[in-house]
């Protein structure tokens, strides 16, 4: 897929941005994994052979090795099917079908570990993080079956469940769970008890979005449907404090209210940030407004909630699932606007409702109808195991030549070399600077045989294509 830069100004984060397209409706282009760069050009793109099979979450993280100490970053995202209605039925829009798991990838492009669920759940496309002790901690799900009578539902009835689970991954043994019917009654849920008729009798209480991990140990986790935000002590499972919901524990004051909220974080100093998607007419009457970035800080003296911070898009975005908010290095917040096709980058001040533009830095919009359930923006150095691609075509006199290196973010510059048969290229018919994620060098040369070198910012060769040949017409060579 190509995107649509519509602002960009200075002051923005270093690295690329992260999304992984896919649609609710139309895919334009293929799902999968995709690395821009502030231009929108691909970077690095890995697609997927059918449009219902999708990834999700995909970010860069810090890959630890508890026995030798070191970390490396990697890349991590879920990959499998959702439930989108009408096509799946039993099971709640939005929630994961059996098969998935979670990828962690190299620098170079390689597999280092595949993850799953254990205790008979499934994977989820929520949330997957790894922490410092080597180990992953994740969302699970699945449908029990459950006497909703109580709830104003049928005897024979199933509620969707949810565990965080936490996995050693040298052993892939679970070493933590924390079940959420054990702990969060779903008598307090915003969702209807009456909507489950829609998913197979499957009630959706709790919807578990994120999770998160405190410097001491406790667990921050956000249950899109219960409207709140629960700290878990990890030690006890006993939930320390709720915010939000019927239950808060919270007042929360002028423009400190959310709803239906995804992607809640710590943040230092009694701080957490979260997506307020704050819509979209939904069943049971709840309010609407514009979805949003959120900051909140906690007064644990008063148990008071304050709106410190606010990220708002011009034109105004409603979006009724999905998000996030993420803290830049630099100060500023990247928001991925979730079931809407924008991901943009904001100063750190922000801005308040109806004045969106404010502090915008970046922006950029997906095609058609292709969203992405998270956005990010990360330094990533990827070098790829496998070749540049180079292709080759006559164009009246001379012969134009394409160069590209799938992942690559050392790549400065290409060079061109010519022969008259495969053994002997020897002569450098062609340079140019690395323009997008394809560059075109026209050369005099007429070959028939080119091979490109991908050149570093010191004209340092990184890598060398296969050899193409111009007799055989513009044939894609050297992909992975």
């Amino acid at each position: 897929m190509r995107v649509t830069v519509t602002t960009r100004k200075p002051g923005t984060a270093a690295g690329q941005i992260f999304v992984a397209p896919y649609s609710l409706e139309t895919v334009v282009g293929q799902t999968g994994s995709l690395i821009l760069d502030d231009a929108g050009d691909p970077v690095w793109f890995r697609p997927l052979p059918y449009t219902n099979l999708q990834n999700a979450d995909f970010k860069v993280q810090a890959y630890h090795d508890p026995e030798t100490g070191t970390s490396q970053p990697v890349l991590t995202w879920w990959q499998g099917t959702i439930a989108i209605p009408p096509t799946y039925t039993n099971l709640p829009g939005g929630s994961p079908e059996p098969g998935g798991c979670y990828y962690i990838y190299d620098s170079h492009y390689r597999l280092l570990k595949t993850v799953s669920a254990k205790n008979g759940f499934d994977a989820d496309e929520h949330d997957f993080r790894l922490t410092p002790r080597g180990t992953a901690l994740f969302i699970a799900s699945r449908a029990e079956p459950l006497d909703l009578r109580p709830y104003g539902g049928p005897e024979n009835g199933a509620i969707l469940n949810s565990e965080i689970q936490e996995v050693d991954l040298a052993t892939g043994k679970l070493i933590f769970s924390w079940n959420v019917l054990d702990h969060v009654d779903p008598a307090d849920s915003e969702e209807p008890v009456s909507n489950a008729a829609s998913s197979g009798g499957v009630w959706d209480a709790y919807h578990v979005n994120s999770i998160d991990e405190g410097p001491d140990g406790q667990l921050l986790i956000s249950m899109r449907n219960m409207w709140a935000v629960y700290n878990i002590d990890k030690n006890s499972g006993d939930v320390l404090w709720q915010l939000g919901g019927q239950q808060s524990d919270f007042t929360l004051g002028e423009n400190a209210q959310f709803y239906w909220q995804h992607d809640a974080r710590f943040r230092p100093g009694n701080r957490i940030s979260m997506f307020d998607d704050g819509c979209c007419d939904q069943p049971g009457g709840s309010p609407e407004q514009q979805s949003h970035g959120l900051i909140l800080s906690l007064d644990f003296d008063s148990r008071t909630a304050t709106a410190e911070r606010t990220y708002y898009h011009e034109p105004p975005l409603y979006s009724q699932s999905q998000g996030n908010t993420q803290a830049l290095v630099n100060g500023n917040e990247f928001v991925g606007w979730g079931q809407n096709p924008y991901y943009s980058e904001y100063a750190a001040a922000g801005n308040s409702e109806n004045d969106g533009a404010r502090n915008l830095l970046y922006d950029a919009k997906m095609p058609g109808d292709n969203i992405s359930y998270r956005a990010f923006r990360d330094e990533w150095i990827g070098t790829p195991y496998y070749s540049p691609s180079v292709a080759v075509r006559a164009d009246g006199g001379q012969s134009v030549v394409y160069a590209s290196w799938n992942g690559s973010t050392q790549t400065a510059a290409w060079q061109v070399l010519a022969g008259p048969n495969p053994d002997s290229l020897s002569v450098v018919v062609g340079h140019a600077s690395r323009v997008g994620f394809e560059t075109a060098i026209a050369t005099g040369s007429r070959g028939p045989y080119f091979q490109v070198r991908a050149l570093d910012e010191a004209g340092n060769v990184l890598g060398a294509s296969a050899v193409a040949n111009l007799a055989k017409g513009p044939r894609r060579q050297g992909l992975p």
